[in-house]
């Protein structure tokens, strides 16, 4: 089921399952933001990433000495998320745990996620509550993906990313398996702009933290901001689209709250790095915002 929000200036509809934002449009010029998805490249579009973040090593992890499998990514991403509240211009999805994902991830837990839109600013809201008797570590990231050109007669290499106030990036390396190594090169940014392939890095994905703003802004040709977000309750970052031989006319702009698995990490849930943890009974909310441009 697609569920549809609207401003003056923009036309949002995201879907029930995963509470995937599948389509940002502009009222006026008809632009589409999000990336429309391809089986042959990439299929989705915008998933939500909990309670893990990218992929264990083995896919697995342990918690009090036990071994725990796990999707890549968590099982969000196509979770059956029930509509909890909406209005012409909000609308909130919620999703509990169930007998099948406590065979993943033991944990009794509540994650509403609601999606607002004013003018051209959309907000998403994520709140995740612990209704287990233990202490939860969860960690929590977006994966939304742009389309990149956005107008006819534009290529994919003449969009860049943008971080204010940086002019050169250190990302983390990875391994041949795609887990995490320290960071051991930098790279300068011409005109401060960030390739949208990691492939020019020679890295599968661009992870970045310690940013001087918590902000990304995807950019055209002549520079002008066409996509900005900002994720300040989000302390690491992943660049990523599919390693192809062309341009794959997409970008995943990620906030994450926790760095995906290292070589660096123990193998305990509560050794990875940035993970967070939620007292019995707790809750917290964790929200980013994207402007369209």
């Amino acid at each position: 089921m697609i569920l549809t929000i609207r401003s003056e200036s923009l036309t949002v509809e995201i879907e029930d399952a995963g509470a995937q934002m599948a389509s940002v449009r502009d009222n006026k010029t008809g632009v589409q933001y999000i990336w429309q998805g391809d089986p042959n490249i990439w299929p989705r579009r915008a998933p939500l990433l909990f309670p893990i973040i990218a992929r264990l090593k083995d896919n697995q992890y342990t918690l009090d000495g036990k071994s725990w499998t796990i999707p890549t990514h968590g099982f969000c991403r196509s979770a059956p998320f029930a509509v909890s509240d909406q209005s012409e211009n909000a609308v909130s999805f919620r999703y509990s745990d169930t007998e099948e994902t406590r065979k993943s991830y033991p944990f009794a837990f509540a994650l509403t996620v609601t999606y607002s839109i004013k003018g051209r600013v959309l907000t998403k809201r994520h709140k995740i509550e612990n209704k287990s008797e233990i202490p939860m570590f969860y960690e929590l990231g977006g994966h939304d993906g742009f389309r990149a050109p956005l107008a006819p007669g534009e290529n994919m290499s003449d969009y860049a990313i943008r971080i204010p106030g940086l002019n050169h990036i250190t990302p983390y390396g990875m391994d041949e398996n795609n887990m995490i190594t320290p960071k051991n090169r930098s790279f300068a940014l011409p005109n401060g702009r960030i390739s949208l392939k990691p492939s020019d890095y020679r890295l599968d994905t661009v992870i970045l933290d310690n940013l001087p703003q918590s902000k990304a802004v995807l950019v055209d040709k002549q520079d002008r901001p066409r996509v900005t977000m900002e994720f300040k309750d989000f302390p690491y970052l992943g660049i990523w689209t599919a390693a192809k031989n062309f341009d794959t006319n997409y970008v995943c702009i990620e906030p994450w709250t926790t760095l995906p698995d290292a070589v660096f990490a123990g193998r305990a849930l509560s050794e990875k790095t940035g993970i967070r943890t939620l007292q019995p009974g707790k809750s917290e909310i964790l929200t980013y915002t994207t402007t369209f441009q």
